[in-house]
């Protein structure tokens, strides 16, 4: 057994299993009849061939002379099956450990640690950062835990330094060689240019490697600063075998950090709450002075570019618990677009200071949301809404128009409320922010009410609500364009069912959108509160059937017992789904006014203000949305390259082309932050090109640190359109100092596994000692073009060729 394992290169074989000949040609594997068949034409092909040549008398001759040729052509026949020899090897070998490393810019943080052990003074000190402490502990200084670990495992190196998996590191040398070079090559690999910690990512990575094999447990090196991808507790669970958590980084540190909670969306002169969360640690008892500004960065009225910087608060706050909660009121007095800042001094000792200033966006409006509510005839739904919008300060009776097919001519006529036609000119339909589309009949919904409504959510990022009635319900819309946007498939057969009361269910997917949440308060006291908004509805009498729901759309609430076509999916009674820039809601019923029952418009104005706030913030508002300027993100670090892209139309709400331009591209200037030895902020002329019609776009270099501001002038106005974005070089790996220690010792809690840190690891081999798994493993050796294979059929021709000449036949 010994030999054989040295032979085949194996590790601890203890008995063979098998041994089998097989055939890998695919027409001999499937039929092994045909070389039955080949095998016996080519006997009696060569024996008639030699009853025929040879004289009479000399039977013993023909038959050793057959029986040769016969024997040499079976074997060339079998040559073309191409035989294999199998062999089942059972073996115990070593199990396998993977080594998974941060390599994060986390990771190249210095913190302030007590040596790894007083003898060797070079493993830890205070300026040693993290991955130079793991370094230190795997490599040479660290002595002999690699060598200690190869001796019991079969070991695997990774490196997690991108969101969307690991890489594998190439360390390992031959056995000759020392384990002391394999550690030195191993810790020369590890590097810290990863952007963000996505250990969820990484683990789901490392499940698809090893589908099948021994994997005994996994080591996980990190600080576990969690910042992308899916959850790593999850996604751990999939590896199926224990992981330990090898934590570096301080567990504590004199850190403060801030977090800024405001509405997306303001009113202009009404007061408004911004709400700042301070979170420190190593700072009790202490007090820092907080600060909220708000920058301006849009336009004025008049069109120029404006840089306003409003105070709107500071107070010192005193750090007394955790996290500390302090709120600002704000009145702004102009709208436009601004940045609120909220900051804090970064405190003495901090070793991370980019989350001593949180930001936000927020659009101050001076109009309003304007929304469009297109029905048959006068409903309960229709009724309600109108009265909560009426009454929304972000809506108001100017912002609420209503289409009613059954109205009186003269009603639409003498009522600001009523849209007299569903098809205004382009520039007033474009200029709403959110469509409500109820029962209507499909003849009453024209091609170009239709083809407009497609454009408005998928170019311009508008929200569209789709509300089934009793009377024609959403199977009319299955004959008309519409039907591309739905979340659902409808079939145009299907009829209202009415035959019992149900009560709709929740999916988990509820859970991530804002406007099916209807508690308030801490996350247990808002999941019992939104149970209790949605038990409230009550059981609804009705609701429209659908073939099922669209791939790419999520089902938000279902019925508990009717399935769709499929008659495995139930039937989705609220359903979400993104088409284009915009997103389409789709509700197969119209009575969410039952949430009125007990509550009044509690509930109810909060479903609905939510989900317009969703679909009317998603996108430039109102008549904005003819000339907007965007970066492909907001934060970029030195180097990067920004895409700046503005999508442009005429006053007619068409898309500009080449020939509406007379310099064929668009005029911008970008405004550079101001440095050190520099007289202020500088300013730099640039085209932005025309990619498509209505599509133009510019590459910028982010060369300095700071804020920049774009600046593009609209063609058909003259006003300028400004975007605004940062350049940092500071990366989302720095944004924490600690160690997440909450998060290391639950993905190993989880998994079966064990935590440590750098100081007790030394004793993981000890701790984890599993037993050597057997292990069936199958040899496939080719036979067919082996030099015996070559030295049978030339020793039976040989042999055939001496008999002829020794007997003088020919």
């Amino acid at each position: 057994m010994n030999t054989l394992t040295r032979l085949l290169n194996l590790d601890d074989v203890t008995s063979v299993d098998s041994v089998h000949v097989s055939f890998a040609a695919s027409w001999a594997n499937r039929e092994p009849v045909w070389i039955v068949i080949g095998c016996a034409v080519l006997i009696v092909g060569v024996t008639v061939l030699y009853r025929r040549s040879l004289a009479a008398g000399r039977r013993k001759t023909m038959l050793a002379l057959s029986t040769l040729r016969t024997i040499t052509a079976c074997v060339l026949f079998l040559a073309l099956a191409e035989p294999v020899l199998l062999i089942r090897l059972v073996s115990t070998p070593k199990p396998q450990l993977w080594l998974l490393f941060d390599g994060t810019e986390s990771m190249s943080l210095n913190d302030q640690t007590n040596s790894l052990d007083n003898r060797q003074s070079a493993i830890g000190n205070a300026a040693a950062s993290r991955m130079n402490q793991v370094r230190d502990l795997f490599g040479q200084r660290g002595g002999d835990l690699i060598q200690r670990l190869a001796e019991r495992f079969r070991l695997r190196a990774y490196v997690v330094d991108r969101p969307d998996g690991v890489r594998a590191l190439d360390w390992q040398t031959d056995e000759n060689d020392s384990r002391l070079d394999d550690a030195n090559r191993l810790v020369s690999q590890l590097t810290t240019d990863g952007k963000v910690t996505a250990l969820g990512s990484a683990f789901e990575d490392l499940a698809l490697r090893h589908a099948t094999g021994n994997l005994a447990g996994v080591v996980v090196v990190s600080d576990f600063d969690q910042n992308s991808g899916p959850p790593a507790i999850e996604a751990a669970k999939k590896l199926g075998a224990p992981v330990f958590t090898l934590g570096v980084g301080a567990e504590a540190a004199v850190d403060l950090a801030v977090d800024l909670h405001s509405p997306l969306l303001l009113k202009r002169a009404e007061r408004s709450v911004i709400s700042i969360s301070v979170r420190q640690t190593g700072l009790d008892d202490r007090s820092v002075p907080v600060r909220l500004i708000a920058r301006r960065i849009a336009g004025d009225s008049m069109g120029q570019p404006t840089d306003e910087t409003i105070v709107i608060g500071e107070r010192s706050v005193s750090l007394t618990q955790p996290e500390h909660v302090t709120e600002f009121p704000f009145t702004p007095s102009v709208a436009g677009r601004f940045v609120l800042s909220a900051s804090v001094e970064p405190a003495e000792g901090e070793l991370v200071e980019q989350n001593n200033v949180a930001e936000r966006e927020v659009t101050v409006r001076d109009d309003f949301l304007r929304l469009m509510y297109v029905e048959y005839e006068p409903t309960w739904e229709w009724r309600f809404i109108k009265e909560v919008f009426h009454r929304d300060k972000l809506v108001g009776q100017r912002g609420f128009r209503t289409f009613l097919r059954s109205a009186d001519p003269k009603v639409k006529e003498a009522s600001e409320l009523f849209l007299s036609t569903l098809t205004p000119r382009r520039s007033e339909f474009f200029a709403n922010d959110v469509i409500f589309l109820g029962d209507m009949p499909a003849e009453t919904l024209s091609n170009r009410f239709c083809e407009l409504t497609k454009e408005f959510v998928s170019k311009f990022g508008g929200g569209l609500v789709v509300m089934a009635g009793p009377r024609f319900g959403p199977n009319q819309l299955a004959r008309t364009p519409l039907a591309d946007l739905l979340p659902v498939v409808v079939d145009n057969t299907a009829r209202l069912r009415d035959d019992r009361e149900f009560a709709l269910r929740l999916t988990p997917e509820a859970a991530t959108i804002d406007f099916m949440q209807l508690g308030s308060g801490t996350d247990r006291q808002a999941d019992a509160e939104n149970i209790k908004a949605w038990s409230n509805l009550g059981k609804l009498p009705w609701y429209q059937p659908v073939s099922r729901l669209h791939p790419l759309a999520t089902a938000l609430a279902v019925h508990p017992n009717d399935k769709t076509v499929d008659g495995k999916s139930p039937q989705p009674i609220i359903a979400i789904r993104r088409y284009g820039r915009g997103e389409v809601v789709y509700l197969g019923f119209d009575e969410t006014w039952r949430l009125r029952r007990r509550y009044g418009e509690l509930y109810y104005r909060q479903f609905w203000g939510q989900m317009i706030h969703r679909l009317g913030l998603s996108h430039a508002l109102g008549s904005q949305k003819r000339f907007v300027v965007r970066t492909d993100r907001q934060q970029y670090q030195p180097d990067d390259t920004v895409l700046a892209s503005v999508e442009a139309y005429d006053a007619n709400f068409e898309p500009l082309a080449a020939d509406d331009l007379p310099q064929k591209h668009l005029a911008a200037e970008l405004h550079l932050p101001g440095q050190s030895g520099d007289d202020g902020e500088r300013t730099q002329t640039l085209s932005v090109s025309l990619v498509r019609d209505g599509v133009f776009e510019a590459r910028i270099p982010a060369l300095r640190t700071g804020e920049h501001r774009l600046s593009v002038t609209d063609p058909i106005t003259g006003d300028r359109s400004d975007v605004h974005f940062q350049v940092t070089d500071v990366s989302l790996e720095r944004r924490t100092a600690v160690r997440n220690v909450a998060l290391q010792r639950e993905i190993a809690l989880a998994t079966g596994g064990q935590s440590y840190d750098l100081e007790s690891f030394a004793r993981f081999a000890d701790d984890f000692d599993p037993p050597r798994l057997p292990e069936s493993t199958v040899l496939i050796r080719p036979l067919w073009h082996t030099w015996l294979c070559f030295a049978v059929v030339v020793g039976l021709m040989l042999v055939e060729w001496l008999v002829r000449k020794l007997l003088n036949l020919r």
